[in-house]
């Protein structure tokens, strides 16, 4: 009887032991994603504070400086164009260095360009700075998105991503913000010194932030792969079979980008570049020029940056709300409604309005219409390809709507130029959201 309540007593001990060291392996794993997208989500965050900040100090500029509409335009669109050189080139350098450095270096990069656009003296220094602006995030874009997913576990690696990029929101909002409590009483290069921010977070990337395993193990630096798998309790037979994968392969990422030309896809690929283009058209552009536009309507500075930071919290309920709705009753009906209802909110935001609730109303429905759409968009594109090709749809219908993000602000800064009637700069971002409203309509039947 003793030598059977013993057996038993050893064998909840030896079963607790277990459950005790399932559970601390699952904590530990728990922890490192935590770290790895909560470190992520800051340095995205400054991608989106970096674009909410331009608009509010843009008439500041403008006076100060003497620009032009055309010109205070083109400056916003060259963090742009260095952002699409930076994924290019930083892109190469990461695959020599590790995503870890490039993350370093590229927040390191961003920080001091900031640095210059805050003490800037002239406008030629300023657009420089901005062109190096756009290659900080050119490379801390893809770092980003690299680590955030590989140390995710594979069911909420979607989920995590998204996460991570509402940082991008949050940052605009956040610049909003700190135009509204700063810029009267500070001026407006404040607003740049604190986007040098990123720095500060150096030091916790260089001490708790672990190198990418994939990379580690394609230079064939096992060992160093080994300790971070066993330090956070991964799986490195996980990674070694992801590798083994990948190289195996290379030939078919050249399929699957041959795919998309193919009768099957080629509608679809149009189609989502197009919506793609014409949404960041109007994410951008009104983003810049929204506060301007509304000062010139004849509300004041303050007011017309609380529109701004309107258009943008609208837009991230509307992200939410929209998917579930998307979910329910199809994407192209959502995104269907949504441009539409974007296209007569910004026409009629050309009109003097008396009712604050009505003008506000309508900033909101825009917000929803012009942020919130892109991921719904993400969504039913990546819904029309398998998985062989639907990264590389996805990422190749988003590179081409970066020209949409570039083009916006020019457009909006060269509607100022012309002399034309004020109302026009509203009628042309409608019309952009009638052009994406056609768009929906002629998104392709699935193949079966």
């Amino acid at each position: 009887m003793d030598n059977n309540t013993g057996t038993v007593h050893e064998s909840q001990t030896s079963y607790q032991s277990s459950v005790t060291v399932k559970t601390s392996a699952v904590k530990r794993t728990k922890s490192i994603t935590g770290l790895v997208i909560g470190l992520c989500w800051f340095c995205i965050f400054f991608e989106g504070y970096d674009l909410g900040i331009y608009g509010p100090v843009l008439p500041i500029l403008m006076k100060k400086w003497s620009l032009t509409a055309i010109e205070a335009g083109a400056i916003a669109s060259y963090s742009l164009f260095g952002l699409l050189a930076g994924s290019i080139v930083v892109g190469a350098i990461t695959d020599i260095i590790g995503r870890k450095k490039t993350l370093i270096f590229s927040l390191a990069l961003f920080s001091i360009a900031m640095g210059i656009s805050a003490s800037a003296t002239t406008p030629e220094m300023f657009a420089f700075s901005r062109v190096i602006v756009g290659l900080g995030i050119g490379g801390i874009i893809p770092s980003v998105a690299t680590l955030s997913i590989e140390y995710s576990p594979v069911h909420r690696r979607s989920f995590n991503f998204v996460v991570t990029n509402t940082g991008i929101t949050f940052g605009v909002i956040a610049a909003v913000l700190t135009a509204l409590f700063f810029l009267d009483n500070l001026g407006w290069r404040i607003l740049f010194w604190i986007g040098i921010a990123p720095v500060l977070v150096i030091p916790f990337i260089i001490k708790f932030l672990p190198e990418s395993i994939s990379f580690l193990l394609a230079k064939d630096r096992r060992d160093e792969a080994a300790a971070i798998a066993n330090r956070f309790n991964l799986s490195l037979d996980t990674f070694e079979e992801s590798k083994r994968k990948n190289t195996s392969q290379e030939a078919e990422k050249l399929q699957a980008f041959k795919s998309l030309l193919s009768k099957k896809y080629i509608g679809i690929i149009i189609i989502a570049s197009m919506i793609y283009f014409l949404t960041f058209v109007m994410a951008y552009g009104l983003n810049t020029w929204l506060p301007k536009l509304m000062q010139q309507a004849g509300y004041p500075l303050t007011s017309s940056l609380v529109f701004m930071l309107v258009f943008n919290l609208t837009g991230v309920a509307g992200s939410l709300i929209g998917g579930e709705i998307a979910d329910r009753i199809g994407s192209k009906w959502v995104l269907g409604v949504a441009y539409s209802l974007t296209a007569i909110s910004i026409f009629l935001l050309s009109f003097k309005i008396e009712s604050m609730f009505i003008l506000y109303s309508l900033i909101g429905i825009a917000g929803i219409g012009v942020v919130a759409t892109t991921g719904i968009t993400i969504g039913l594109v990546s819904s029309y390809f398998s998985s062989e090709n639907r990264a590389t749809a996805t990422g190749f219908t988003i590179g081409i709507g970066r020209i949409g993000a570039a083009t916006g602000p020019v457009l909006g800064g060269l509607l100022l130029t012309q002399n034309v009637p004020l109302a026009w700069s509203f009628y042309t971002f409608a019309i952009v959201a009638v052009l994406a409203v056609l768009a929906v309509i002629l998104i392709p039947k699935k193949s079966e």
